[in-house]
């Protein structure tokens, strides 16, 4: 039975030698995901095309919204002066305009949610390409990103992403 314990206590520490051996021989590599993503370039890139592209219909929504108000205004300064069937139609235009505006709004909300996200699904592939070259590149056998609570500089790989990412952007791969 002792035998059979100082055996078993042999075999735990030679598994423990072997697996810190190994666990020290392996090359992690830490991605700040955030990072990356606010300051690659084709992010950035990405940001400002979604502005021009969907700029003119935020324009027609803000003119959209002041001829609502304006129209509301008018209602207010002259609804004593006005006769019933004028006010109501008035009422009546400016409650249709509204409906509108909201649909439009609405429109405009979902389309630009639509296209960030397909915007943002095609640079986490783009990102996600460059890390495994950069891994496999540096030959890492672990590089891990998301919900890390701290990571040695020594192992950040951000700023090679974020560098790759640079010489990438407009090219094609």
């Amino acid at each position: 039975m002792i035998n059979r314990f100082f055996m078993q206590v042999f075999v735990f520490c030679l598994v423990s030698v072997f697996a810190t051996t190994a666990l020290a021989e392996a090359k992690i590599g830490f991605v700040n995901p955030i990072k990356v993503l606010e300051q690659a370039p084709q992010a950035v890139t990405a940001r400002e095309k979604l502005e021009t592209d969907f700029q003119p219909r935020k324009d027609e929504i803000i003119s959209a919204q002041k001829k609502v108000q304006k129209l509301e205004q008018n209602l207010v300064r002259d609804a004593d002066t006005m006769s019933d069937s004028a006010r109501q139609s008035l009422e009546r235009n400016i409650l249709s305009k509204k409906r509108d505006l909201r649909r439009v709004q609405e429109e405009y909300r979902e389309d630009l949610n639509l296209r960030r996200n397909e915007e943002l699904a095609q640079l986490q592939r783009e990102i996600s390409k460059v890390i495994k070259q950069i891994a496999e590149e540096g030959k890492y056998d672990l590089v891990v990103g998301e919900a890390v609570i701290y990571a040695s500089p020594a192992i950040d790989i951000t700023g090679k992403v974020l560098d790759r990412l640079k010489q990438t952007n407009g090219k094609k791969n």
